[in-house]
């Protein structure tokens, strides 16, 4: 005889249940950085000490945390920066890479902040040893190949108004 599957009537049953089920399936590293300018529209970047090349400000979010948060979260702690983001602008799945499982990677639009902000930006933990302000142009040369097409991503969804889904950095939908 085949045992039945528990239902919601036997909460103890039905949560072992579901329980098993989750730690069956597949999980997801999250990525979450920022688009953010100053008031000559340039915007920002991070060179970060753990990995070669500059990158977006952000990071990766821990167990159970929301994409949002994370960012803000890793804002605070690497730039001392409190900053209310705008809108989701792109979300990309990254392929397998290297050591690395898949991964989802979102970046959210965080404005412009004022100048006095601005000038005053410095890297605050061992995670980051510069934060400059560059032209879109310039940060196409200094960002990886995959942020690249992310930013590029991000970009052209400021322009029609709308997110982006992308696949390795590609657009799909």
């Amino acid at each position: 005889m085949r045992p039945t599957t528990p239902t919601p009537a036997d909460p103890e049953a039905w949560n072992a249940y579901l329980a098993e089920g989750n730690a069956k399936q597949a999980r997801k590293r999250v990525a979450a950085d920022v688009l953010l300018r100053d008031p000559t529209g340039r915007v920002l970047l991070v060179n970060p000490t753990y990995k070669p090349g500059w990158d977006l400000p952000g990071g990766m979010a821990e167990a159970n945390e929301p994409p949002e948060d994370a960012v803000r979260r890793e804002l605070i702690e690497e730039l001392g920066l409190r900053v209310s983001l705008l809108g989701l602008l792109v979300v990309d799945w990254v392929a397998p890479h290297g050591p690395w499982d898949d991964q989802l990677a979102f970046m959210f639009y965080g404005g412009t902040i004022d100048q006095d902000q601005a000038d005053r930006l410095q890297p605050r933990d061992e995670e980051l040893s510069e934060a400059a302000f560059v032209t879109a142009a310039e940060a196409r040369v200094r960002l990886p190949d995959r942020t690249r097409r992310r930013f590029d991503g991000a970009l052209k969804a400021l322009d029609e108004g709308r997110p982006l889904y992308l696949r390795d950095g590609a657009p799909v939908l």
